[in-house]
């Protein structure tokens, strides 16, 4: 929520700076989130002051341009060329003095410089109105009607005031602060000075009668009000109001819309206004309308309706949807000279329905959802019709409108001094507590020296209870007021930091499904035969079994792939050739008379990447496959290896271990066909095995957020030629960051090896993506980079570099 300080200053008188306001406003909970200066014209008119022409002469060099002297309040007048054909003496005008930056109205921003212009010296330039941004005129120079003194900064002419704006991070229940009053009410409170609220006189008829009938049918309009005004001429708004909507970040449509904008920012209450000559019958009906029946709203589409939409109907036709978007065809016009204008409260849930289903979000919905004061309609209505009396010349043409069938009651509550004592802490004096209520606008029915009995504010929805008249005495009093014992404690529970291992595996599982890896659930008990016949396996280490079912089921599992394969070998087994399978299970060792029991995350892949497809061919599983899916998971889970390196065992033909600084954290590669025959697997199998125990003390819920860069990346390709025995590993140790910071990114997309290269020799392709954070890359750095590189690679690798 945007709030304006000079549109605040309406309301309150302000000697506070912004900063201190913002202070003060996030001490009462309305955290200030962002103060922004706001200036009526870019640039402020900084550098213009007010000046006179003493002379003006023609310039000796050139038949259009005149030679002055301009009095800006210098010691010496200044002299200055200028081209307009209106330039004479005497006249006040506007000078930009030199090191000026203008902000024309049509155009880029340029600089006032001191020089020569045909010949004879011009220190500044006297600016016509587009030149300073002040409207789009270029027929001459702006001549001033003040007895202002030379030199007076032309922004006080033009009474220009820097605004500045506060973003406030609303919390949904403060439904009375989305307004400019509704703040103030928080600094009068904080402050103890007066709200200044402007005089609301009630409208006398000054026009034929020309009033509309209102009916409501709905229980969900709670409060219905309006007014007819004619002889309205819609045009421009004023600069001041202009200025008042720019600041919070709303665009100037007109006059009547404009004033129904401010009248919402200022006191919070939504408004609407009709062309009432666009109202065919005359009569305005709040009430539903059959389900799917069509209304064009104001952004030019056909909506279809809900049966339970509170609609704004001429007789029958619709015209708006109720607290939430006006139609197209009701809408004020330049052509319109006769406005209805509706001031309402409805029911939060209808309006919160509505909006949702037709996924509009309004700034009137965004109000009415969380609830208005239904006592608020009358004052919001009178200071719009005020307004457009004032500046649209509209005339009062009927009498006020006004259906309230069922007032709300206004809630009444009973404070106690020992629950106020023991909430706050500490105990407030009795005046001061009587003095936040009134200030609060909270009536004070009864005050006794142990309780208070007061009326809530009708604008307070949110205050029910007594613990929450308790929070507003508190908020006003002062948090930082409130002392801290030292026996104070908590009675919550800080955040616990262990890792919830339920959440976690709910998290990679649902990754892996989303990548086709369907979950397996396997028995912990298998066949003894596989400790026994598998290498790297001691069936001492067995964990047995005292009571067995069978034989078959007589040890604990060593290894996850000893039933994981044999998941595999019952599929293959009906025809269910194509498989991705992942598992979370323990395996069980018994080692020195001491039992071992780890967790494990296990990945498995046979059979064809994807099913067959007409669109394209498919291909065999392959290592990089499953490497890709395990990096998502560590990824998934912040964490990053350390070291990778080349492994066999008994599991695996070949494969790979991943490492941090706590040790090995993952293994994968293709199952070993021993293994896989014990299980009755002929199909090549892909497995990767993460110790789950230990990646979930290294997981990490926070990640590190750095900003996108804004300049570009440049990718560098290169070939070259190593020994057989240089992995590719090798290669990325000499390409270390601190060495190479402008390389961000190395991959390889191509080895070959075979009979066009020597024996024992393989070639690489390699991409190198190189980008600067602070600027962007030019060729010559770019090249010096890759030739270092390709220095490295011949000194450090023995690389032949292939061009």
């Amino acid at each position: 929520m945007n709030i304006s300080h000079l549109w605040l200053q309406d309301y309150i008188a302000l000697q506070e700076s912004p900063e201190e306001v913002a202070a003060l406003l996030t001490a009462t909970g309305l955290e200030v989130e962002n103060l922004e200066a706001v200036e009526a014209i870019k640039g402020g008119l900084q550098g213009l002051v007010i000046g006179e022409v003493l002379q003006c002469i023609k310039h000796p060099n050139a038949d259009k341009l005149s030679l002055c002297q301009v009095d800006v309040g210098s010691d010496t007048p200044s002299s200055i060329v200028c081209g307009a054909s209106n330039v004479a003496q005497g006249q006040k005008v506007v000078v930009a003095l030199p090191g000026t930056t203008l902000y024309p109205t049509h155009g880029e921003p340029f600089k006032i410089k001191a020089g020569k212009i045909r010949g004879e010296v011009s220190e500044g330039m006297i600016c016509a109105e587009d030149e300073i941004g002040l409207g789009s005129n270029h027929e001459g120079i702006l001549v001033l009607d003040t007895e202002l003194p030379n030199g007076t900064p032309a922004a006080t002419f033009f009474k220009l005031k820097q605004d500045t704006v506060y973003e406030i991070g609303l919390t949904p229940n403060r439904t009375d602060a989305i307004s400019h009053l509704g703040v103030a009410r928080d600094l009068k409170a904080v402050l103890q000075r007066p709200i200044c609220l402007p005089e609301l006189p009630k409208p006398q008829l000054e026009a034929d009668n020309k009033a509309v009938e209102v009916r409501v049918k709905s229980e969900a309009c709670i409060r219905y009000s309006g007014i007819s005004l004619s002889q309205v001429k819609v045009a421009d708004s004023p600069d001041w109001l202009q200025n008042r909507l720019k600041a919070i970040g709303l665009e100037p449509i007109n006059n009547v819309v404009d004033i129904t904008n401010f009248v919402l920012h200022s006191f919070g209450q939504p408004l609407h206004a009709f062309d009432q000559d666009q109202i065919k019958s005359q009569i305005v009906e709040v009430k539903t309308l059959p389900h799917d029946t069509p209304f064009t709203t104001l952004d030019g589409k056909e909506r279809k309706l809900a049966a339970n939409d509170l609609i704004i109907c001429d007789a029958d036709t619709p015209m708006c949807i109720a607290g939430v978007f006006g139609g197209l065809s009701s809408g004020v016009s330049e052509a319109t000279s006769t406005v209805f204008l509706e001031s309402a409260c409805f029911d939060p849930g209808s309006v919160r329905s509505t909006s949702k289903y037709h996924g509009l979000k309004t700034d009137a919905s965004f109000r009415f959802e969380r609830g208005t004061d239904p006592n608020g309609t009358l004052p919001a209505l009178l200071l719009a019709v005020k307004l457009i009396q004032e500046i649209a010349g509209g005339k009062v043409c009927s009498d006020l409108i006004d259906i309230y069938p069922q007032p709300v009651d206004l809630l009444e509550v009973t404070l106690q001094r020992k629950n106020l004592d023991r909430l706050i802490g500490i105990s407030i004096g009795t005046e001061q507590v009587s003095r936040i209520l009134k200030d609060l606008d909270f009536e004070i029915l009864e005050e006794h020296a142990t309780s208070w009995h007061v009326r809530v504010p009708s604008y307070r929805r949110d205050v029910i209870r007594e613990a929450d008249v308790i929070e507003e005495i508190l908020r006003i009093y002062g948090l930082d007021n409130i002392a801290m014992d030292a026996q104070n404690s908590t009675d919550y529970l800080a955040e616990f930091p262990q890792v919830d291992k339920d959440s976690l595996n709910r998290r990679i599982s649902l990754l892996l499904n989303g990548k086709g890896y369907s979950e397996i659930m396997t028995n912990s008990l298998c066949k003894p035969i596989y400790s026994e016949k598998i290498e790297g396996f001691d069936a001492k280490e067995n964990v047995e079994i005292l009571n067995k079912l069978s034989e078959d089921l007589g040890v604990l599992r060593q290894h996850l792939a000893f039933t994981g394969l044999e998941v595999i070998a019952y599929n293959l087994g009906h025809r269910q050739d194509n498989l991705k399978l992942f598992e979370f299970g323990k395996t069980y060792a018994k080692k020195d008379g001491a039992y071992r029991e780890e967790e494990i995350l296990a990945l498995y892949l046979c059979g064809d990447v994807e099913e067959e497809h007409w669109s394209e061919k498919t291909r065999k599983v392959a290592y990089h496959d499953l490497y890709q899916t395990l990096s998502l998971v560590l990824e998934a889970l912040n964490v990053k290896p350390t070291d990778k390196s080349i492994f066999k065992s008994g599991i695996y033909v070949y494969g790979m271990e991943l490492s941090v600084a706590q040790g090995v954290i993952a293994r994968l590669g293709q199952v070993h066909p021993g293994p896989a025959k014990l299980a009755g697997v002929k199909a090549p199998v892909f497995m990767a095995e993460i110790a789950w125990q230990k990646i979930m003390s290294l997981y990490q819920e926070n990640r590190a957020i750095t900003e996108v860069s804004k300049f570009p990346e440049v990718r560098r390709d290169l070939s070259i030629v190593l020994d057989k025995g240089v992995s590719f590993k090798e290669i990325q140790k000499h390409i270390a960051p601190k060495y190479f910071p402008l390389v961000k990114r190395t991959q390889v997309f191509d080895v070959y090896e075979g009979d066009k290269l020597e024996a024992g020799k393989k070639a690489y392709a390699l991409s190198f993506i190189l980008q600067d954070e602070n600027k962007t890359l030019t060729d010559k750095d770019i090249d010096r980079t890759m030739g270092r590189l390709m220095h490295i690679f011949e000194k450090e690798l023995g690389a032949i570099i292939r061009k």
